[in-house]
């Protein structure tokens, strides 16, 4: 049985290859549009890194590390005024704060009672003595209250409430080793009591060095670190 004959012509001839696959095309996309997304990602971080722009949560964040307050922005003052009672009454409804004061004073300007916690007779006579000649106000001297007699392990412990706050820095700096303990007292004056361990005060010059250390402000850290 003899059919049609079919001749080829020209120059080309289909292609015999297997077709490309479809998901090969979807992958190749996805990773361009992954790339583009990382470079943009990165350049929006190197701006904000040289434009200085995240140094504000840089300073929060070492404030977190620190422990210590960072200053409220300069608008916040002036929102809290608005928003403070006329009458210059707390809030709450509470008694007003007392306000610390945590500036180192002159001798002449601290009030201190000196009480003894030890057995040992006469002390508290002896450093009240030492005190007045370094230009301390003394005040009450004797024996320890019942809360702290025979419980004072240390050399000294300087009592004050916040408004004696650098008035105790003052005292703590005059004996080795003592501790500062803040109550709920509303005036500047501030207990100095003496401990099992306690011999005599410092020297002048050791007491200078103490507070000169005691007051010495802490470095501030460089843009970036904590």
């Amino acid at each position: 049985m003899k059919g049609k004959q079919y001749r080829v012509t020209g120059n080309a001839f289909p292609r015999l290859g297997r077709p490309p696959r479809r998901g090969r095309k979807v992958a190749i996309a996805l990773g361009t549009v992954l790339t583009l997304g990382l470079v943009t990602v990165g350049g929006s971080q190197l701006y904000d890194v040289f434009s200085g722009k995240h140094k504000g949560s840089t300073a929060q964040a070492c404030a977190g590390v620190s422990g210590k307050p960072l200053a409220a922005p300069e608008n916040s003052a002036s929102a809290g005024a608005l928003s403070a009672p006329a009458s210059g009454a707390p809030a709450s409804g509470g008694p007003a704060p007392v306000p610390s004061d945590t500036a180192v004073p002159q001798p002449a300007a601290v009030k201190v009672n000196v009480y003894n916690a030890t057995g040992k007779a006469g002390l508290a006579a002896r450093t009240a003595d030492e005190l007045r000649k370094r230009g301390f106000v003394v005040d009450k001297v004797g024996n320890a209250p019942a809360a702290l007699d025979k419980k004072v392990p240390g050399t000294a412990q300087i009592l004050s409430g916040p408004g004696g706050l650098g008035a105790a820095t003052l005292l703590v700096s005059q004996v080795a080793a003592a501790t500062a303990t803040e109550d709920s007292r509303t005036d500047a004056t501030v207990d100095f009591v003496i401990g099992d361990t306690f011999s005599a005060l410092a020297d002048p010059t050791q007491a200078a060095a103490a507070l000169a250390e005691l007051t010495k402000p802490s470095p501030t850290p460089e843009p970036g670190h904590c």
